[in-house]
């Protein structure tokens, strides 16, 4: 689904759960429709489950705004004083739409708490109070940190979720359920324009990682001597981060500037503000600094993530004056982070949109973009952190790697089998609208912004639109497929390499815009005629995966012809 047909279906008012792979935009397409709503009056509650993310959008976290705090659980009394609170009564009673950001991160336990809170203070029993609920993330990455120890749940919980089995994510809650949201999976890319590494990690968010991955992946391959100096870290633990960021700072004898966070407004959410500020509450500079943007400013020609080093500080303001790996010079002023309800700012803080950058944790990369990052994989803990990591790089030649374990590239069984109801599910979605007219479109989205309470403009609202992508990358292949060229051929048209082709080719096999049979012109006469003995010898494994059969065979197939009579065998 594109970033359009999002958009039409999120203007209908339907409860829609954004998703996609990172870099499709998700974040962007948010903010197209909070400014959609603010052009017509419309009142949105913005929020994320982490305080990192809720700054990136302008937000708060959903605790804060929904007044659960670190409640693990509700009781009646505890939901009474909760929606009896004159702040957190005002901002729900008032809100007609809800976006919570990152939702991979937010437990099911705590959607349902949100979920209750809503139905309380709106005094209506439908979802959420009847607000129309936005949840935007994608569930391969970060999931929620639960705690190791169970704690008892009261008999008075007011929640409709089953204590047994244990629920992890936001999906398995009663309160996602019964929300029913339209899956809109946006489709595009938007970060990553290298075809080798969109490979690979459509491979790991498939479950279908193999051995040529890996190999691809160990290229990129460093050690701690020849990794670049001017390239940030990234770690899985923020002791690493801190250390190398201190030591580094250290080793330079040119004069510190201290940098100091203000805030004005309410101090709770200056608080919350601050925690979830990627820029330090104190930040130390020097010359020779490297340092990362920590906040988009398209007219200033930065964005977060982007990578710089300062070169010197400006006399009377004192502002640091950064040099962009693009050779742009930049001075760096304080920008401001804030809250705000009802189009009025609650918090505010202030700070240069900077921090140090020879090391950051996984954690706090989610989101960023980053040309060229060094990794260490090798204390992955998590289901995600791999590929959270990898993903957050534009090309493969951006990627040096330190270390990995065996758990970096592994995705959770879970999401991995949810994500192919997901992405039904949004193809459905958009064949359904796509099948609406023009003016049934426009009925049902002015129709929303009456119930919500929005003004209709006078004129015609000229849209700002999303930059059309060019052709997707798979679709790329499959015109050159369907001329008849062979896998090398387009291989050296694409100046791709064969598995990225092959890749493209299997994921197109599975969409079903190639049929199986098609792949019988570029299978050699010793796969063709001993194609029975090589689907035995899948069967016989119970696998779908190519280095244990190739291994079974003793080497007589190539790994390329075992993926050619691996497509055959699904015919």
């Amino acid at each position: 689904m594109t970033q359009a047909e999002a958009l039409t279906i999120l203007k209908t008012g339907a409860n829609v759960f954004l998703t996609g792979e990172p870099g499709a935009g998700k974040t962007h397409t948010i903010n197209e429709y909070v400014r959609y709503l603010r052009e017509h009056e419309m009142d949105v509650a913005i929020t994320a489950s982490t305080g990192i993310a809720a700054t990136h959008i302008g937000g708060m976290t959903i605790h804060s705004w929904s007044g659960i705090g670190i409640r693990r659980f509700l009781d009646p009394y505890t939901l009474d004083t909760i929606a009896s609170n004159e702040y957190v009564s005002k901002r729900v009673r008032r809100a007609k739409i809800l976006i919570i950001d990152e939702i991979s991160m937010l437990s099911p336990e705590t959607l349902e708490m949100v979920n209750a809170v809503c139905r309380e203070v709106k005094g209506v029993d439908e979802p959420f109070g009847g607000l129309q609920v936005v949840f935007v993330g994608d569930f391969f990455q970060l999931p929620p940190v639960q705690s190791s120890v169970r704690e008892p749940v009261p008999e008075n919980l007011y929640s409709d979720i089953d204590p047994e089995p244990r629920a992890q994510f936001a999906y398995d809650s009663a309160a996602w359920k019964s929300a029913t949201p339209v899956v809109c999976y946006l489709t595009e890319q938007h970060r990553q324009d290298d075809g080798e590494l969109l490979s690979v990690l459509s491979a790991i968010r498939r479950n279908e990682f193999e051995q040529e991955h890996f190999e691809c992946i160990s290229l990129r391959t460093v050690t701690t001597e020849n990794a670049p100096a001017d390239v940030p870290r990234l770690f899985s633990h923020n002791a690493d981060v801190d250390k190398i960021n201190t030591s580094r700072l250290a080793s330079i004898s040119s004069e510190e500037r201290f940098y100091i966070m203000n805030g004005t407004g309410n101090p709770k959410l200056i608080e919350i503000l601050k925690k979830g500020c990627l820029s330090p509450e104190t930040l130390i500079l020097k010359t020779g600094a490297e340092v990362m943007f920590t906040k988009n400013n398209q007219k200033e020609g930065f964005s977060n993530g982007t990578l710089g080093t300062v070169i010197s500080f400006q006399e009377q303001t004192r502002y640091p004056v950064v040099r962009t790996k693009e050779g742009k010079s930049i001075v760096v002023e304080p920008t401001d982070w804030s809250v705000e309800e009802n189009g009025k700012i609650k918090a505010q803080i202030s700070q240069l949109p900077l921090r140090l950058a020879w090391a950051i944790t996984v954690h706090k990369s989610q989101g960023m973009s980053m040309d060229a990052a060094v990794m260490d994989l090798s204390s992955v803990f998590e289901y995600g952190q791999g590929y959270v990591a990898l993903s957050r790089v534009r090309r493969l030649s951006g990627l040096h790697i330190l270390g990995v374990n065996v758990r970096a590239f592994q995705v959770h069984p879970a999401v991995l089998e949810r994500d192919e109801a997901f992405r039904l599910a949004s193809e459905e979605a958009a064949a359904a609208f796509e099948a609406l007219s023009k003016n049934e479109l426009e009925k049902m989205h002015v129709n929303f912004i009456r119930v919500s309470g929005g003004t209709l403009l006078a004129q015609p609202v000229v849209e700002k639109k999303i930059a059309k992508k060019k052709t997707d990358t798979k679709t790329e292949t499959l015109l050159l497929w369907e001329k008849g060229m062979s896998i090398a051929q387009i291989a050296k048209e694409r100046s791709l390499k064969s598995l990225t082709i092959f890749d493209h080719l299997e994921t197109l096999a599975k969409e079903g815009k190639i049929a199986p049979q098609e792949f019988e012109r570029v299978a050699s006469p010793k796969v063709m005629k001993n194609l029975a003995s090589i689907g035995a010898a899948f069967a016989a494994l119970d696998t779908d995966k190519l280095a244990p059969v190739f291994e079974s065979l003793k080497g007589v197939y190539s790994y390329d012809e075992l993926r050619v009579a691996r497509m055959l065998l699904k015919k």
